[in-house]
């Protein structure tokens, strides 16, 4: 099949195009850059299968001959990113869908949205489920991520309920591994860059809220699982195993065999205090679930980012690049 990528840039898109692509599939990966880096798509540049296009997908979109899949992950996807650049976040929700919808619908493609479980906010129902309609704070900082993805399913199911357009949903919970940014404000690479280079490492809060964590290779198999399997019900893709963040900090503190202490920092506006995938439909419909222990995946990142960081010389949590 040949497959269009928007965010193909990006810590998911990358290791999604790597997988179509070794799968014998044809990509054309597309990023504007803003928050993704072009070497994480070392591993296919070059590829016969592969072509990249550096464009924005708020603009129009045009991509020269027959495409069987969109795929849109074309996002700022962690806090730090979407509260830098907030306009463009809510502009890819609702300009970017929009067009790599009417390419889906132009090109007679299946068309699958990378949504998330921010769609839930701060949830009042635990474990989070499909048919839950969460709990948001539409005009608060974290708002326009939320209301950008929440606008973005709208807009899918709209496609496929007028243009008849075969469509998928994924709501991908905490993912993380290789390729992510030590300085992307999220919870595993700021601890693991805290942690490497020997600095405290910083919880939020009181560090009771709970997040449950998927390695990148189970979301990418779910992702192909509901392209080949699923139909245009959203579907959660996470990993149910639940964990405070202070015991994640431990945890990491451990693995990395560092001798980091813990400092604590007031909780950011609007963050979440659970966060718990029902994977139910994953199961029954798409027969996945995750198979990644958490301790070997965090090992496997760990690695990743003391090579990173042993490749420059005075490097800090801050210098994370992309």
């Amino acid at each position: 099949m040949r497959m269009l990528v928007t965010g193909a840039a990006g810590f998911i898109g990358s290791h999604l195009c790597e997988h179509l692509v070794a799968e014998g599939h044809e990509v054309v990966g597309m990023d504007s850059l803003i928050t993704g880096a072009a070497e994480n798509l070392d591993s296919v540049a070059g590829h016969p299968r592969f072509t990249f296009a550096r464009h924005d997908v708020t603009e129009y979109i045009d991509v020269d001959g027959r495409l069987d899949w969109v795929l849109h992950f074309a996002s700022p996807a962690s806090p730090r990113d979407y509260l830098e650049f907030p306009i463009q976040t809510l502009k890819v929700g609702a300009l970017g869908t929009h067009n790599a919808l009417g390419l889906a619908k132009a090109k007679g493609a299946r068309f699958l949205l990378a949504s998330t479980s921010e769609v839930y906010g701060d949830p009042l129902v635990h474990p989070q489920r499909e048919d839950y309609w969460g709990n948001v704070n539409p005009v608060g900082p974290r708002g326009v991520y939320d209301e950008a993805k929440r606008f973005a399913e709208a807009m899918t199911m709209a496609y496929h309920r007028v243009h008849a357009i075969d469509t998928r949903v994924v709501r991908i919970f905490n993912t993380y591994g290789p390729r992510m940014r030590l300085n992307d404000g999220r919870a595993i690479p700021a601890f693991i860059g805290q942690a490497l280079t020997g600095a405290p490492v910083t919880v939020f809060g009181d560090g009771s809220q709970t997040r449950s964590f998927q390695y990148i290779s189970d979301l990418v198999a779910g992702i192909w699982a509901l392209m080949t399997r699923g139909s245009s019900d959203p579907v959660n893709i996470g990993n149910p195993h639940e964990m405070t963040l202070l015991e994640l900090a431990k945890r990491i503190i451990r693995l990395a065999d560092a001798s980091s202490g813990i400092v604590f920092q007031p909780l950011p506006v609007d963050d979440p205090k659970v966060r718990q995938p029902d994977i139910t439909r994953a199961r029954t419909t798409l027969a996945w679930e995750p198979r990644v222990d958490v301790d070997e995946g965090l090992r496997r990142t760990l690695d990743w980012f003391r090579r990173r960081l042993h490749g420059r010389s005075g490097a800090s949590p801050a210098d994370g690049g992309r």
